[in-house]
């Protein structure tokens, strides 16, 4: 299924049932008075998280949602059916913003949480509810409340314990084929990944979701290639992994321009957790390898591994460091105060 990380739809509640004009008709009775009965209440539209789905590109095909219109009054004093609720299901992760892009309405995190983004109008009062001492037989009644169309965003950040970031080429692809049982493409030339994916690894008896995210260039937190889609996945998970091609020249140059992206991004990025993998150390000498660990040990705080995805060295010892830390996190995560959850 291809991926759709952003899509825009139109929702539309439905609009209330009119009022009705009846009066009663009985044997013997002459003047019956009104008895014209409330119109229904629209319906409303609801947006649920679900962990079947885990791409927006349904919406691409289908992008006006509308909830049912509610029903007429009836005679006999009988009130409209309301209408029948929408609730359409979008992937863990998704947030719903207002057409500027920026006003946030809903993030769902959780499987089955759900909120409401557009209200069903109210129906309108029948001529039952204009009887007066002066009106008997009033005539008049209340239309249905009409609701606009309303144009949302929707966007996903994916949900991960870990996530793969660097430039392109380095590697970040291969490192999660040789880790999890996902498989990404792989190809020697650069933004071969086109959309993030996603792997679970195993080690031990605990598992973590781990994110590999597409290359990051110079000028990404401005969206430059795509910057501002691919920098949002990570925003989520615990744990950044630095991947760096050690064959490269000025490398510690490139881990500094992926970490002022980062930050110019969201601050919150620079905060997280971090672990340098220093990729395709294996077509370099062992001594030349420690050099370069040993020069990223004086410019960062940052754990050093050395690895190489292809071959498989380093990376049973990285990724029990990445358990480590995603249980760190996800400790200190569950003793925070729950959200509060409001339709």
């Amino acid at each position: 299924m291809k991926f759709l990380d952003q899509a825009k739809i139109f929702v539309k509640a439905g609009d209330g049932g009119n009022g009705c004009v009846a009066f009663r008709r009985e044997k013997y009775i002459e003047h019956g008075g009104p008895a014209g009965g409330d119109g229904g209440c629209g319906g409303d539209v609801w947006v649920e998280a679900t962990s079947g789905l885990n791409t927006l590109i349904d919406f691409r095909y289908k992008q006006h949602l509308r909830a049912e219109r509610g029903h007429d009054g009836g005679g006999k004093d009988r009130t409209g059916a309301s209408g029948q609720d929408l609730v359409f299901l979008v992937p863990l992760g998704t947030q719903v913003l207002a057409e500027d892009g920026t006003t946030l309405l809903a993030d769902l995190t959780e499987v089955g949480e759900r909120t409401i983004i557009a209200r069903g109008g109210k129906g309108g009062r029948g001529n039952s509810a204009f009887k007066t001492s002066t009106n008997r037989a009033p005539r008049q009644f209340e239309a249905g409340i009409k609701v606009d169309e309303v144009a949302l965003w929707l966007k996903l950040k994916l949900l991960a314990d870990a996530g793969l970031v660097g430039l392109p080429n380095a590697g970040k692809s291969t490192l999660l084929r040789a880790s999890s049982r996902a498989k990404p493409k792989i190809g020697d030339y650069p933004f071969t990944t086109l959309h993030p994916n996603l792997g679970v690894v195993s080690f031990g008896e605990d598992e973590f979701v781990l994110a590999d995210v597409p290359g990051l260039i110079e000028g990404a937190n401005q969206g430059k290639g795509l910057g501002h889609q691919f920098l949002g996945h990570v925003e989520r998970c615990g744990v950044l992994v630095h991947v760096i091609d050690v064959l490269q020249n000025n490398i510690l140059a490139q881990y500094d321009l992926v970490r002022n992206e980062l930050v110019a991004h969201s601050p919150t990025l620079a905060e997280k957790e971090e672990v340098v993998v220093l990729n395709k150390c294996d077509a370099l000498e062992t001594s030349a390898a420690e050099e370069v660990a040993a020069c990223f040990r004086e410019h960062t705080l940052s754990p050093i591994h050395l690895v190489s995805a292809v071959s498989g060295y380093g990376i049973w010892k990285l990724m029990g460091d990445l358990q480590a830390k995603v249980q760190a996190y996800r400790d200190q995560y569950s003793n925070a105060v729950p959200k509060e959850w409001h339709p």
